[in-house]
């Protein structure tokens, strides 16, 4: 039987605030399968941001163990922890985060600077993903030249552009309006088809509908784990 992609044992996360700790995670189990489609939502001070990033590689946890891809990530340092977030993590956000002075196929092919590739190879693989995601004459576009929907469509492309293990997106949905909102799902939803493994965090129940998998977080727990069809 194939290894979980993602493995979490009984991480717990604290903040100190001056002299009190919040504690934020209180103990989560959770494994996710390669392929998999999961949204994962909670109210505001659920802990799901601090659930993403850690999943995310971009914290680590006071105390458990977080295994990627059969990697322990949860106590490596800061640079291995960069390198994990180049080669295994796509992320899309909610506000873009495009670099304004760069073309759309840059843009795409930034991370495959941190990860070694030539100048060739990167052109290359990002004309492809701008294709995959119907931008293929929109390459040489500025993000202040594109719509919303084209620009969270440029930061899909460079979430795809390293072949990650992982599509990471945080309310993807947030900054559109209701038709491109669609848009971008079946663009997920067609990511999701190719074989890569989704997680999508959201506040909204028909983003979440799109997912074959959902996690609520209450409290610092995790409160239910439903999967359609079961």
């Amino acid at each position: 039987m194939d290894n979980p992609l993602i493995k979490i044992n009984n991480i717990k996360r604290n903040f100190a605030l001056g002299e009190e700790i919040v504690y934020v995670l209180k103990g989560i189990d959770l494994e996710i399968k390669k392929g998999e489609y999961v949204a994962l939502m909670g109210p505001s001070g659920s802990g799901k941001s601090t659930l993403m990033n850690l999943l995310g590689c971009l914290d680590t946890p006071t105390s458990g163990t977080y295994v990627l891809n059969n990697k322990d990530v949860s106590k490596m340092k800061d640079d291995e922890l960069a390198g994990i977030r180049n080669k295994e993590i796509g992320f899309v956000f909610q506000t873009f985060n495009l670099l304004p002075r760069m073309n759309a196929m840059d843009n795409v092919a930034l991370p495959m600077i941190y990860a070694g590739f030539t100048k060739h190879e990167r052109r290359a693989r990002a004309a492809e993903v701008l294709t995959q995601v119907g931008l293929a004459d929109r390459m040489d576009h500025q993000p202040n030249q594109l719509s919303g929907g084209q620009r969270q469509r440029v930061a899909v492309a460079r979430a795809l552009v390293n072949k990650p293990s992982i599509i990471l997106a945080d309310e993807p949905t947030g900054n559109l309006d209701s038709k491109t909102s669609i848009e971008i799902m079946m663009l997920f939803n067609e990511i999701h088809s190719n074989g890569n493994t989704v997680i999508l965090v959201t506040h909204e129940e028909e983003i979440a509908a799109y997912a074959n998998r959902i996690i609520r977080l209450r409290d610092g727990m995790i409160e239910s784990d439903t999967t359609k069809g079961s």
